[in-house]
């Protein structure tokens, strides 16, 4: 006798199932190449898609750049060079996040003040994380205090070594919610700056080096960024949950998490931590590739967290800024990212409304970081 089953009975049957016993479906080849393969960087095929092409060299909107930088700016030469970029970019405002702090950052803010582009430029410090012991948090924290009353507008980029390489006075390995650091933190808040803080680096960066690994190539020509040997290095949700620690531990602190949060692959994990922490933001430098192979699911998160989303760039590549403004600004669809080492797959624009392009081209940076310019920017709407 055969007994025959519902298809949504046995559908809820593969649900149940633990995931070790679920049929493992993968694509297959039907047949092998009958001459020898190329290797991965010798592929690079020539695509015949014939779609329409709207490349956009200047941004919609003027644009406040988070990341910054930019060489350091404590010459004409150096200043005004960077400032003619801008202009054919539409950059507006340029955060010199290249760490300074102390003498150097004061001179830096002193040659942009006499060359006439004051306006065009604001400096956050950097903090000397080295041999933190007893002690360290006030003596970083007085520094703070006088680098704002230098000029300095918010803190960061604080590096990646923060949590990886950083070590502490007896040399262990310094935590990002190390308690020692509390008052820095405590300080900025009551200062009103923000900090913007890179934590890691991408998640397959922390797993094997091994076909399957879509970084593959990107780790096999930087192998310092192989960052899976858990015998000496923590893993990434270790760091992410350190980093998780230190925010909560300071609710009244605005902090931007950079590369928002390297969560990019993962949105709606990025939406549990702005749901989770209202005083975080995120900062989209260098993660271009991950947002333009989900333009839709990508376009839906930034319209709902438009408040929360600031553009920043990371390297200073003029030539790079427009692949940023074609993805948000457009509806195209299979162009090129601009290092294929990120990425072998193609984007898709975004195709992002008006309203959310000024969001986060300039109105949340605007709104976040104290005395920020605001000349060469709309009126408020």
């Amino acid at each position: 006798m055969h007994i025959r089953f519902p298809l949504s009975a046995v559908l809820l049957g593969l649900v149940l199932l633990p995931e070790a016993a679920w049929p493992q479906i993968q694509p297959r080849r039907s047949r092998e190449p009958t001459v020898p393969p190329p290797s991965i960087t010798e592929y690079q095929p020539r695509s015949t898609l014939v779609v329409p092409e709207h490349p956009v060299p200047r941004a919609r909107f003027p644009v406040v750049d988070l990341h910054g930088h930019p060489p350091t700016l404590d010459n004409p030469e150096t200043i005004e060079a960077v400032v003619s970029a801008m202009d054919e970019l539409n950059l507006q405002v340029m955060v010199q996040a290249r760490g300074s702090q102390g003498d150097r950052l004061r001179r830096q803010i002193e040659a942009v003040r006499e060359s006439g582009h004051e306006d065009r430029f604001v400096f956050f410090t950097t903090l000397d994380l080295r041999n933190v012991g007893p002690g360290s948090g006030a003596r970083i924290a007085a520094q703070l205090e006088a680098d704002v009353q230098a000029g300095a507008v918010g803190i960061g980029e604080i590096s990646k070594g923060f949590g990886l390489f950083s070590t502490k006075a007896d040399g262990t390995r310094l935590a990002l919610d190390d308690p020692e650091l509390d008052i820095v933190w405590e300080t900025a808040g009551r200062l009103g700056i923000p900090v913007f803080i890179h934590t890691g680096d991408p998640a397959e960066f922390f797993e094997p080096h091994d076909l399957r690994n879509e970084r593959w190539l990107e780790m096999a020509i930087f192998p310092n960024r192989q960052l899976n040997d858990r015998s000496r290095l923590p893993a990434f949700d270790e760091l992410m949950a350190e980093r998780d620690r230190m925010i909560e531990k300071h609710p009244n602190t605005t902090w931007v998490v950079a590369h928002m949060s390297w969560y990019t692959n993962d949105l709606a994990r990025l939406g549990e931590l702005f749901d989770r922490f209202p005083n975080v933001h995120g900062e989209l430098g260098a993660v271009l590739y991950d947002l333009g192979r989900q333009p839709r699911f990508a376009r839906a998160f930034f319209e709902k967290y438009s408040d929360r989303i600031l553009f920043g760039k990371d390297s200073f590549q003029p030539q790079e800024y427009p692949y940023y403004w074609r993805v948000f600004e457009t509806e195209d669809e299979y162009f090129d990212y601009y290092r294929d080492y990120h990425a072998f797959w193609k984007l898709y624009g975004m195709g992002l409304s008006d309203d959310v392009l000024r969001a986060i081209y300039y109105e949340n940076a605007l709104r976040i970081i104290p005395g920020m310019p605001e000349e060469g920017f709309p009126a408020s709407r």
